[in-house]
């Protein structure tokens, strides 16, 4: 969820040229923008870690790959925001420099200060994109990964994956044990229990 929100009050053009020039990056929410959380070792190398699977299994193909650095626009919502992942198919969004409009897949590591959000409102947002096929939450400090997939009938189906199992992203073809997207990652030590 956004932390603090700038004062000013931009259209989503003059967002996007004011945000070119800044050092933090701002998601825009409407006409406010809101500074992002600086991210944990875990949580950047697991979205790196799912960033070269994709780049590497769509290699050659239609499909793009981007990280953290590029914007997805929601217009129906009037929203921008830097997902952790994102891969687009869509020919038309070749020539959009500074965000993306169709993806079909995005991915969310989730944080302490940020899960509800990308758990509730984010998607909420996101379920508006009418490109959109996949939407998976991963989380950085143990072997979980939920993928959010659109059905034939427009319905988002759940489809958890924990440790041991293979990770399905239909859309765009990739299965990869769960492992692969958290190698290099060293867990929080759980407490020791008592008794």
């Amino acid at each position: 969820m956004p932390l603090a929100k700038k004062a000013d009050f931009f259209s989503a053009e003059d967002y996007l040229e004011w945000e070119k020039g800044n050092e933090i990056k701002h998601e825009y929410l409407d006409g406010e923008v809101y500074p992002m959380d600086s991210a944990k070792d875990a949580h950047v190398t697991v979205a790196g870690n799912i960033s070269v699977l994709l780049k590497n299994h769509l290699r050659g193909g239609p499909c793009r790959v981007y990280m953290a650095g590029m914007k997805v626009r929601v217009e129906a919502a009037n929203q921008l925001f830097y997902p952790d992942v994102l891969v687009t198919c869509d020919p038309a969004d070749r020539s959009a420099d500074y965000f993306k409009s169709h993806p079909a897949l995005i991915v969310e590591v989730l944080s302490e200060s940020t899960s509800a959000y990308d758990r509730g409102k984010k998607f909420e947002f996101y379920r508006q994109l009418d490109s959109l096929r996949e939407y998976v939450l991963v989380d950085p400090d143990r072997f979980s990964v939920d993928c959010f997939r659109r059905d034939a009938t427009g319905h988002w189906v759940l489809y958890p994956f924990g440790a041991g199992e293979t990770v399905e992203l239909a859309g765009v073809d990739l299965r990869a044990p769960i492992e692969a997207f958290y190698e290099d990652v060293t867990f929080p030590e759980k407490p020791a229990r008592r008794g």
